[in-house]
């Protein structure tokens, strides 16, 4: 019905940059916020961005603030994740997400009435 697919995970050192992309396909809502989550080693899936179908709002977990930027096209089944000065701890598996807003312009800050998920791209930063 509706598929997300991830690319543009991989390995990069400490201090390096990575962009992380996620297209979605099929019969979505007219209007849909985007977003991504991420599942550290040993840790709970965490909320870590998430963008509105306009991209005129956006919300940011603390730990990621400053350093990563999320942002949507004119196409707007395409999010961007621009993840830089990358540390360690930033090793996870990344999860697109999307969650029907229809006429709201609104975005989403966990996973509860996340309608869709990706199937998860690695992030690795070496120390």
């Amino acid at each position: 019905q509706v598929q997300l697919v991830e690319s543009g995970g991989g390995l990069v050192q400490a201090g390096g940059s990575l962009r992380l992309s996620c297209a979605a396909s099929g019969r979505t809502s007219s209007r849909y916020a985007m977003g991504w989550f991420r599942q550290a080693p040993e840790k709970e899936r965490e909320f870590v961005a998430a963008i509105s179908w306009s991209g005129g709002s956006t919300y940011y977990v603390d730990s990621v603030k400053g350093r990563f930027t999320i942002s949507r096209p004119n196409i707007k089944n395409t999010v961007y994740l621009q993840m830089n000065s990358l540390k360690p701890e930033d090793t996870a598996v990344y999860y697109c997400a999307v969650r029907n807003t229809y006429y709201r312009d609104s975005t989403f800050t966990s996973e509860s009435g996340i309608n869709y998920w990706g199937k998860g791209i690695l992030v690795t930063v070496s120390s």
